[in-house]
């Protein structure tokens, strides 16, 4: 069982920043995968980055490229979503996504969640 802790949501206005928080109660090894994930009120949870904790390699939704960084603390067991430039599009609930592979391919474990609100 692995127990996921997010931090840092909030409400921003429209070109603000903010900085997301997970932290994992299991030590990750290299083949583990970690990523976030978002839901809208009236629609489906969506993919939005994804990070390897072994080879730090990273992915995005189009949608988060050039504008969000996913990063990962080793020592710490805690991954970050660093979100700039946000739109009121990105409001949503922000989930933090463990897995035994990527999350791309399946979350074995979700965190609680995090609002993110985003005024124009």
């Amino acid at each position: 069982q692995v127990q996921l802790v997010e931090s840092g949501g909030g409400l921003v206005q429209a070109g603000g920043s903010l900085r997301l928080s997970c932290t994992a109660s299991k030590r990750s090894f290299s083949s583990y995968g970690m990523g976030w994930f978002r839901q809208a009120p009236g629609k489906e949870r969506e993919f939005v980055a994804a990070i390897s904790w072994g080879t730090g390699s990273t992915d995005y939704t189009d949608s988060a490229k050039g504008r969000f960084t996913i990063s990962r603390d080793n020592a710490k067991n805690t991954m970050y979503l660093q979100m700039n430039s946000l739109k009121p599009d990105d409001t949503a609930v922000y989930y933090c996504a463990f897995s035994r592979s990527s999350v791309r391919n399946g979350v074995d474990y979700w965190g609680q969640g995090t609002q993110v609100t985003v005024s124009s």
